[in-house]
């Protein structure tokens, strides 16, 4: 009797155990072209899209790209790096948004290597659609063919950031006024862009509540304004540089007393308007920049001396 309760304890304790590790989630899971998303998301049997790779992944954890294929849109609710080195890896979001970040204040997501693209009948909405949590990096990445933004930072928590590194953004065919090529919209957020290229779009970077900080990067041809600093709370917004060009609008734009815009390095050439400073906002400029070549140049608010 006490055999047969010892043995029914063990094959208890053994469901229990294949049970829970059927439902473990993997620090590092894998998609390929192939894939299925029954499969764990293993090396060996990888999942098909990112959305199936997400919830078999644990917070803090890798999904990583096998081989060429594309993997899907996806909502990202925790921390996590979605990448692709040495493929192609596709995010296709006809009609709707490729990324959404709607995580905790503490998470960090990272997107490294992908090709977002909102081509189809029905352009996407958002490139990447960031709603709630603490960073966002992005590197060596393209986002394409939306027609609202091609990212969207907008989260409701205080003081998120959003770093870029080697990204392309273009041909976001924008309807709205506030639609950009990056659009940042958030009490004490932080951008950070490092060898940035935005081009062709209604705005390139569209500010209105944060800050941004962009180095070594071309804003070009974006049809109203390279970059629009416009307050709903305080703005300010660094160049160094950095190209600013063929906007047949105002390339640089600052708009409210909350406003300031600091240049340094930079080339801002052959816009319809170089500088335009409205309602008391202000562009500061280091005196070592080249405005020329514009329809009408402007004029900086102030020339500050290097030290």
């Amino acid at each position: 009797m006490r055999n047969r309760f010892v043995f029914r304890t063990l094959v208890g304790l053994f469901a229990l155990f294949f049970a829970a590790s059927a439902f473990a989630q993997a620090t590092r899971t894998w998609v390929s072209g192939v894939g299925d998303d029954a499969n764990p998301c293993s090396r060996t049997a990888p999942c098909k899209t990112f959305a199936g790779a997400i919830s078999k992944t644990a917070s803090g954890g890798i999904i990583d790209v096998l081989d060429p294929g594309g993997f899907g849109a996806v909502t990202v609710t925790k921390s996590i790096t979605i990448e692709s080195i040495g493929n192609v890896g596709s995010i296709l979001a006809s009609g709707t948004n490729g990324v959404v970040v709607n995580a905790l204040a503490t998470d960090t997501v990272v997107l490294r290597g992908l090709s977002i693209d909102g081509a189809g009948t029905t352009l996407g909405t958002n490139g990447v659609r960031f709603l709630n949590g603490g960073k966002l990096v992005i590197e060596n990445c393209t986002i394409q063919n939306f027609s609202t933004n091609g990212i969207d930072f907008e989260p409701t928590a205080s003081g998120a950031q959003l770093v870029l590194n080697d990204v392309t953004i273009n041909s976001i065919n924008n309807s709205s006024s506030n639609a950009a090529g990056v659009f940042i919209q958030s009490s004490g957020a932080v951008g950070t862009f490092n060898r940035v290229r935005i081009t062709q779009n209604n705005y390139g970077l569209n500010i209105r509540n944060g800050s941004a900080s962009i180095n070594q990067s071309a804003l070009s041809a974006n049809s109203v304004n390279n970059v629009r600093a416009d307050s709903l709370g305080t703005v300010k917004v660094n160049i160094d540089s950095t190209l600013l060009n063929d906007s047949p609008g105002t390339s640089i734009f600052a708009h409210i007393s909350t406003t300031t815009v600091n240049l340094a390095n930079s080339s801002i050439i052959g816009n319809g308007t170089g500088l335009a400073v409205l309602s008391s906002a202000v562009i500061n400029s280091f005196g070592n920049n080249r405005l020329a070549g514009n329809g009408t140049d402007g004029s900086p608010t102030n020339t500050i001396a290097q030290r």
